[in-house]
């Protein structure tokens, strides 16, 4: 099942903020892409955010108009399941609903014969969404991360029951669709960076609700030290550039005293009450709009990525 080119046709399931991302991913890289909804207004919205997203690859230098343009002709959108029948390589992109993926997953095995690879996007193990599938052994997850158009990395988690060649090949796809995927050798809940990111979360939320720091110092003392040595240094790559030694001695002092806690502390719960749903809770965002936050974080994304395609040229 080696990889020597691109699926002749992919298909996604959801169009929703990872969906509609997946879909352009692949039909910028050339691959006719089918994109299925349950609604047909949610699926105009979808296109017409694949057009404001390919806009700004091509404000950014990073995309030719003409390049945009072709890459939209090859998204299809649908409201019909059926239509994923003759994909190679289909990912599921729904909302984080078990029974709903369950039920998804049942209805692509049934639609598309082997040996077509069955992907989901969520940071679900596979084997929680494939109790109703037959030939479990061409079923992964490939986790993306949002926005999936900008950010690199994949997350490719098999379980014991899927087919060790379907690893490679996805692998492979990925890696010619300008992904960085990287590969787990067991299933766990949340794979790498969600764990990750919520044991940083865990004890950022600890620090905030205990009144050791403000919310805005403890974002600042991230995004000011360690936060931008990450994209260089990863934690494990910064233990040894720091001395193995030195921080066996720091763990020993620090980790009895870190947060455990299972459960959230009722102050976050009492943030977002107070402050409603679509407000910032914790940090007021150091008095920015929720809008002007993400608009630097985009640009800040297409920053990096114009690297990455220079290093790569």
């Amino acid at each position: 099942m080696a990889a020597t080119s691109l699926p002749a046709q992919v298909a996604v399931i959801g169009n929703g903020i990872m969906g509609h991302g997946l879909a352009e991913v692949f039909a910028v890289s050339g691959t006719p892409t089918t994109l299925i909804g349950r609604r047909q207004e949610s699926l105009n919205a979808s296109i017409a955010r694949i057009e404001v997203s390919l806009a700004r690859f091509t404000a950014e230098g990073l995309m030719a108009e003409q390049e945009a343009a072709s890459a939209l002709t090859r998204i299809t959108p649908t409201l019909a399941l059926e239509d994923a029948a003759g994909a190679e390589l289909v990912i599921e992109a729904v909302t984080e609903d078990v029974a709903l993926k369950e039920e998804i997953f049942k209805e692509l095995d049934r639609l598309c014969p082997p040996p077509a690879v069955l992907a989901s996007s969520s940071g679900q193990p596979i084997s929680n969404l494939t109790a109703r599938v037959e030939h479990r052994e061409r079923t992964i997850a490939t986790h993306f991360w949002n926005p999936p158009q900008l950010i690199p990395l994949v997350e490719v988690c098999a379980s014991s029951e899927t087919d060790p060649a379907v690893v490679p090949w996805v692998c492979g796809v990925l890696e010619r669709v300008g992904k960085q995927p990287v590969v787990l050798e067991r299933e766990i809940d949340g794979f790498i960076g969600n764990r990750l990111q919520f044991a940083l979360l865990r004890e950022a939320v600890s620090l905030w609700a205990s009144g050791v720091a403000s919310a805005e110092a403890i974002d600042q003392a991230v995004k000011a030290s360690f936060g931008r040595r990450l994209s260089v240094t990863g934690p494990l790559e910064s233990a040894d550039i720091g001395g193995l030694e030195t921080m066996e001695a720091f763990a020993r002092f620090l980790f009895p005293d870190l947060n455990t806690s299972g459960e959230p502390p009722p102050k976050m719960a009492q943030a977002i009450a107070d402050a409603g749903a679509d407000m910032p809770a914790m940090s007021q965002l150091s008095g920015r709009t929720p809008e002007a936050v993400l608009d630097e974080r985009m640009a800040e994304l297409f920053r990096q990525l114009r690297q990455d395609q220079t290093a790569g040229a």
